[in-house]
């Protein structure tokens, strides 16, 4: 397999990247400016490819044990966000859970995904927080997804990112998470810290998979 080597970082734009690991199947490349670990484009399933294994997943909001696991969003994100705020679930897949967890706590939400719930209106809206749960890490472009999102959240907002983040080389070579061939875009703690840095937030990195991002007044 010969690698390509990106020009640039898929969130910083920087050009100063290295090579981070290789599997089977793709190589990972290293942003020495923000520290995301990535996959190249050329190594990228395609649209089609990518939806189709999306609707193998069965997300059923009976489901308890997926209330569970979402529940390390929504249970620090409930904590900080006032009674009857309005959110947006990004990425919300084919199954919606969260929003409506959200809602019995007595929000207001709206969804949106680009395969299962495209009505781009929802994002020319303005909202009091923005949740974004197993997404960011099947972004090709996070930096574009970033600059989308933090417009359209109020002043005071909060923006929760759910990915399990990179912890060292040698921990990701044996990651089970990566070998998922959706998984392109891997975040780490360095990471989280850069981008609150590069917009002006405050970051909450609240569980090993959740940080919060804090907006301005």
């Amino acid at each position: 397999m010969t690698a390509y080597h990106p020009d640039t970082c898929p969130l910083c734009t920087n050009s100063s990247i290295e090579h981070y690991a290789q599997d089977k199947k793709r190589d990972y490349w290293q942003c020495l400016t923000c520290n995301l670990v990535f996959v190249d484009k050329s190594q990228q399933l395609s649209h089609e490819e990518e939806k189709a294994v999306y609707q193998q997943h069965e997300n059923n909001p009976d489901d308890a044990g997926y209330r569970k696991f979402l529940s390390r969003m929504s249970q620090p994100m409930l904590e900080r966000i006032p009674p009857l705020s309005h959110g947006l679930d990004f990425g919300c897949g084919p199954g919606p859970t969260l929003s409506l967890m959200f809602e019995e706590a007595g929000h207001s939400m709206a969804i949106y995904d680009p395969y299962f719930a495209n009505n781009p209106d929802v994002l020319s809206q303005e909202y009091d927080f923005i949740t974004s749960t197993e997404v960011f890490e099947h972004l090709s472009s996070p930096k574009d997804v970033l600059e989308q999102l933090l417009p359209i959240l109020k002043p005071g907002g909060w923006l929760g990112l759910m990915t399990k983040r990179v912890i060292d080389q040698a921990a990701f070579k044996r990651w089970h998470y990566k070998n998922d061939p959706t998984h392109i875009t891997f975040f780490s703690d360095r990471t989280f810290h850069w981008i609150a840095a590069q917009y002006g937030l405050t970051l909450a990195l609240v569980d090993q998979d959740v940080a919060l991002l804090l907006k301005p007044v």
